[in-house]
């Protein structure tokens, strides 16, 4: 098994969010600022060749459309810009040029997609509303239409059916919804699907809660569209079939889920607050966990071996040590006083996963639609890692045995 590409694009910051080009010859991040900054592959390594400055808060979001190379970011100043790559009339290099797009929310903006055309966008924010944006080529900006009922609060995630159409989106009032958002300059009638035949603009195509009710996290659809999966934050995964009707929920004893993708129609790769990429398989018959892309145990029996890891509990369990007190005390609120509740063992100090905090987001990296052959996963710990999908440890070796409840079916 191909062992992961780890980067450490930062020691002390997370990594918020990330997107790469489309050849994967670049990459943008935030760490956790108003900034974007741009990477370039050399080698082994990335090197910083430019910087995105037009946000006033902290970036949240960033896309990168592969076929316009087009980037899109949202923040928490209420703002989205389209980044485009236009040469410098003074000195003829090409530089990004950010275009403001007309929001109309009053709250932070969450979360920011491209549509599978690229034609227009979708913006989360919290301000109970979605906003879908477009190109206006008389006023020469993107404009914005807002999805709004039934919201009740924030919206956390969202993702795009491969219809263009269709958008799935996952928020604070404990619910998974599939809305339409059809605009008629700019999209074509959709054939009919699973989610439905005739969708005008906001319509409500399924509105789905895991069974404790924890607010969404992320949600994706499968490659075909006909499969939504959501992650929810009482440790659980959904995947919902419309056409059956049926709902499956495997239900974890583990800290949750926040960001997930398909790899295949049957494959969903699953990753959070545990600090290793989760591997879910299965179909209309039944899903399960069937192991990680990473594989703790192997680094515990070869004594901590990896570079930057030591010994620790394998599925994301913190513990400090004499040599790291004040650190863990001041950035992971872990103390050695005696008597106090955060205190560790003594003999132990780093995590074995690759990731040493939580993974922010996981996204495909090689491979087409319906075939991911590897993901790419960033995390607070400001490592930007590239794992095999193929690479899986199964679940009985990666220490997470014991850890489910079984799969509830509704």
């Amino acid at each position: 098994m191909a062992p992961p590409e780890v980067f450490s694009l930062s020691q002390q910051t997370p990594v918020t969010c990330h997107a790469f080009n489309a050849d994967r010859s670049q990459v943008a991040v935030s760490l956790n600022s108003n900034e974007v900054l741009i990477y370039a592959r050399e080698g082994n390594d990335w090197k910083h060749i430019d910087t995105l400055t037009e946000h006033d808060k902290q970036v949240t979001s960033i896309d990168w459309a592969p076929k316009s190379n087009r980037i899109v970011t949202s923040a928490q100043d209420r703002n989205a810009y389209v980044w485009q790559q236009t040469p410098d009339p003074q000195t003829g290099h090409m530089i990004w040029k950010p275009t403001l797009v007309l929001l109309r929310i009053n709250r932070a903006a969450t979360y920011v997609r491209w549509s599978p055309n690229e034609d227009k966008f979708a913006v989360a924010s919290g301000a109970r509303a979605i906003a879908i944006c477009s190109f206006d080529p008389e006023g020469d900006w993107w404009v914005s239409r807002l999805l709004k009922k039934p919201i009740r609060s924030t919206v956390l995630s969202i993702d795009w059916h491969p219809n263009n159409v269709l958008l799935a989106a996952g928020s604070a009032d404990m619910k998974a919804r599939v809305f339409s958002a059809y605009i008629k300059d700019v999209d074509k009638r959709p054939a009919p699907t699973v989610w439905g035949e005739k969708l005008p603009f906001n319509t409500i195509c399924g509105e789905y809660a895991s069974p404790s009710g924890g607010w969404v996290h992320d949600v994706a659809f499968s490659p075909s569209g006909d499969v939504l999966a959501f992650a929810s934050h009482d440790s659980s995964i959904s995947i919902v079939y419309p056409g059956g009707p049926a709902v499956y929920t495997i239900k974890m004893s583990i800290l949750p889920l926040v960001t997930l993708t398909w790899t295949t129609e049957d494959s969903i790769i699953a990753a959070g607050h545990d600090c290793q990429p989760l591997v879910f398989s299965g179909n209309q018959a039944g899903w399960e966990l069937v192991g990680s892309l990473d594989d703790p145990q192997s680094n515990k029996a070869s004594g901590g071996t990896r570079s930057g890891l030591g010994n620790a509990s394998p599925v994301g369990r913190l513990n400090s040590a004499a040599f790291n007190t004040f650190r863990n005390a001041a950035e992971r609120g872990i103390s050695n006083v005696p008597g106090s509740p955060t205190t560790g063992s003594s003999t132990e100090s780093e995590l074995f996963t690759v990731h040493q905090n939580t993974i922010t987001s996981v996204r495909p990296y090689d491979g087409v639609p319906g075939n991911v052959t590897r993901v790419s996963t960033s995390g607070v710990d400001g490592k930007l890692v590239v794992w095999d999908v193929s690479a899986v440890t199964p679940i009985g070796a990666t220490g997470l045995a014991g850890k489910l409840s079984k799969m509830q079916l509704r």
